[in-house]
Formats: structure tokens, sequence, C-alpha cells
């Protein structure tokens, strides 16, 4: 992946947005953070610096090459909805996790299986869907730390999983190929376990990490 790709956060005034699109600018990648407000998302470029630019969703979407969607699960359908017309032939890169609040610390899959499922049907086939960014704490990723967790990439095109997994490693952390965009369910799922495991533990962000000796898969 060269630095010259564009990507876009969507979502990206948010907490997980905001540290993902921090972290890419500042290790050099082009980046623009796109929101339902985008006076929201100019704002929130200029306070973040590293050469981060904000406008809305659709705009966003249409300049990048490789889409990172950061927003709510109760967000997901509008947004896919709206970036849609814009990304055919692009990675899409869904961080979404089914959370119903106010029982967070329970899982709640879609009918569709996974957040990540339900993203691929929005988008269509036309789409090289990955899933990734869901078990990292964003507060941690804000700052200029070692956050100390992997991240499960997941998605039927074995190529598309490598290029997220090389925007993962541009944001200091880990990522790993996780399989099948199906597997997404595994990962999605997770992340109400943490939750649960943070308040129990009075933990500050709890992730996870692959043990053993990993080997890199072959190109």
């Amino acid at each position: 992946m060269s630095n010259e790709t564009i990507i876009a956060v969507l979502g990206g005034t948010g907490a997980l947005g905001s540290a993902i699109a921090r972290r890419l600018a500042k290790a050099g990648r082009t980046v623009i953070i796109g929101s339902r407000k985008p006076e929201s998302a100019a704002e929130t470029a200029e306070q973040l610096g590293f050469g981060l630019t904000g406008t809305d969703l659709e705009s966003a979407a249409k300049a990048a090459d490789i889409i990172i969607v950061t927003v709510p699960f109760a967000a997901q359908e509008a947004t896919l909805t709206a970036i849609a017309p814009h990304v055919a032939g692009k990675i899409v890169v869904d961080t979404t996790v089914p959370l119903v609040p106010p029982r967070v610390m329970r899982v709640q899959m879609p009918e569709e299986g996974s957040a990540a499922a339900r993203a691929a049907g929005f988008l269509g086939e036309d789409v090289r869907v990955v899933s990734a960014f869901h078990n990292v704490a964003a507060h941690k990723l804000m700052q200029d730390i070692d956050v100390g967790c992997d991240v499960l990439v997941f998605g039927d095109d074995k190529a598309a999983r490598g290029e997220v997994i090389g925007l993962v490693d541009a944001c200091g952390l880990r990522g790993i190929h996780a399989g099948a965009l199906v597997n997404s369910a595994a990962a999605e799922a997770m992340t109400s376990i943490l939750i649960f495991i943070n308040k129990t533990y009075k933990v500050d962000g709890a992730g996870i990490r692959v043990t053993g000796t990993l080997i890199e898969p072959e190109a």
C-alpha cells in the first residue's frame, strides 16, 4: 500500500474514529475525517492536526481509496446506505460492534450473524468488506503509548485483509489474519465480554493478545 492511498475515517469525530485517524495521519498517511456534520469533521481534524482534513460522509467516501467506518451499531445502516453509491470496487473496513444499550455486557448479535455480514449486505458484492478494530480501547489508542493489543482482521478477500493489516500496523498495533468475514462474529461478541471484564476486574480497557510465535503467511 502506498502512502498516497487516501483513507476516509467515517464517524471520525467519535472516540475510536478520531483515534484511528490521528494514528494513521501521524504515521504519514493521507486521512480524511467524514461526519454527518462536516463542520464537526473539520473542527476535529484541526484539533487532531497531522494534516487531517474533514468533510461530510459522502464526500469523504468518494475521495478515498479505503474507507473505515467507525460509527455505533445504531448508525451503521444509515451510514453505509449513504456511502454505498461511492464505494464500488473499494475496501470498506467495518469496525461496528452490535452493542445494544443498556445491556452492553451481553452478546447480542444481529439476525445476519454479525455486524460485518450486515455491512456486506448493505454495500453489495462490488465492495471488498473487511472488519477490524473491534477489541481496541479507543481512549488508549488516542494516547501516544504502546496499547499492547492485537487486532483480528476478517474478510473474504485475502489481499484486502492484507491492506487493512498494513493500516493496523501503521497504528502501532499488530494486525492478524483471522479468516473469512463470517468469523467477525467472534471478535464482535468478544467486545461485550471485554466490557464485562473491565467492570468486574476494574481494568482500564482490556484487549486481546494472540500467544505463540506467528510466522507471516505467504502473500
